[in-house]
């Protein structure tokens, strides 16, 4: 329903129209307050790179995250990451992440960032802490955060903004109307942004994600995804719709899917219960960070590696370079 409510094909939204009124209100007062220095912001010593979006809901950050991280650390740059840690609780905050962390603790996204960019990874709801966490532990050139557009207490020298292809801005209306955190006039004042799917607009960089190869979750053994047998897929992402039409455009055949919540968590039997003993369980990554304890030799997931246009990347790895290259010039 609220999917119907948001991309604007339910005149319910008006229903939540004072709701979003309010919520943008207080979202604009908020952002002023910052800009006018009513409430502090702190400024890290290393440039920050903020990846986030408009809209809530899954639009592709992570994918784009571990791309920076993986495109700067080849470049030679030393590169933390930070985020909220959104679904874990910690006992302690800021938490620096390790081999052992899980994502009960930290988040699945941290964890699948992790462990797929061997990065520094702090969280912390305060992601100001979680900045001067990885900084004590960490000698890094600069610190690039999972979302947290919205998080004016931290600030930042670089915005990249992540649309959504297919949905883009729904309705356009403020939450809980519509889907939007901020007015899409705030386009104006990033430094890019960068299209996940379908056709860019004005300065969009458009992005697709590929992959091809099917990880076990057991044995780890890699296949090509078109020759499993009898697949059920499963998605606990933003938009589990986009990974289930992405399988069938590879050529895979469904026999069945399975969309649950973001950030859902797990347990054995549930999973189970959505695949007989000969087909295969086919699930996202940031879904199989969740699942390795308890995996089945039949569960398997798709990796993706985020493919931007040329000149678009080239364009915002070059001046995210020349941030940290002017910091150095600045420190000493």
């Amino acid at each position: 329903m609220i999917e119907r409510i948001w991309s604007g094909k339910s005149w319910l939204y008006i229903l939540l129209l004072p709701l979003s009124f309010l919520y943008g209100l207080i979202t604009v007062i908020r952002h002023m307050a910052y800009k006018v220095g009513l409430f502090r912001s702190w400024k890290a010593p290393v440039p920050v790179v903020v990846v986030g979006n408009l809209t809530a809901g899954g639009n592709g950050k992570t994918p784009v995250v571990i791309w920076l991280v993986e495109s700067l650390t080849n470049a030679g740059y030393r590169v933390g990451v930070v985020s909220r840690g959104y679904g874990g609780k910690s006992e302690n905050y800021p938490l620096v992440l390790n081999e052992a962390t899980t994502t009960q603790v930290a988040g699945d996204e941290p964890v699948l960032i992790f462990h797929r960019t061997k990065a520094p990874v702090a969280v912390a709801p305060k992601r100001s802490d979680a900045v001067k966490a990885l900084l004590q532990a960490y000698e890094l050139d600069v610190i690039i955060t999972d979302d947290g557009l919205q998080h004016y207490a931290l600030q930042r020298d670089y915005e990249i903004v992540v649309i959504d292809g297919q949905r883009r801005f729904g309705n356009g209306w403020w939450l809980p109307a519509g889907p939007m955190r901020e007015r899409i006039g705030r386009l104006k004042t990033v430094n890019a942004s960068i299209v996940n799917g379908g056709n860019p607009q004005g300065n969009e960089v458009l992005m697709t994600l590929e992959g091809d190869s099917a990880i076990n979750l057991v044995s780890l053994k890699k296949q090509p995804v078109t020759e499993l047998e009898s697949v059920v897929a499963m998605a606990g992402i933003g938009h589990p719709t986009r990974f289930f039409n992405s399988l069938q455009g590879k050529g895979v055949v469904l026999e069945g899917s399975q969309a649950f919540a973001d950030h859902q968590s797990y347990e054995q039997q549930q999973l189970m219960s959505l695949v007989k003993p000969h087909q295969s369980l086919l699930m996202t990554e940031k879904d199989a960070v969740k699942c390795r304890e308890f995996a089945q030799p039949n569960w398997w997931f798709l990796p993706v590696q985020a493919q931007l246009q040329h000149r678009g990347a080239d364009k915002i790895l070059s001046e995210i370079k020349k941030l940290i290259t002017n910091n150095k010039k600045t420190c000493h």
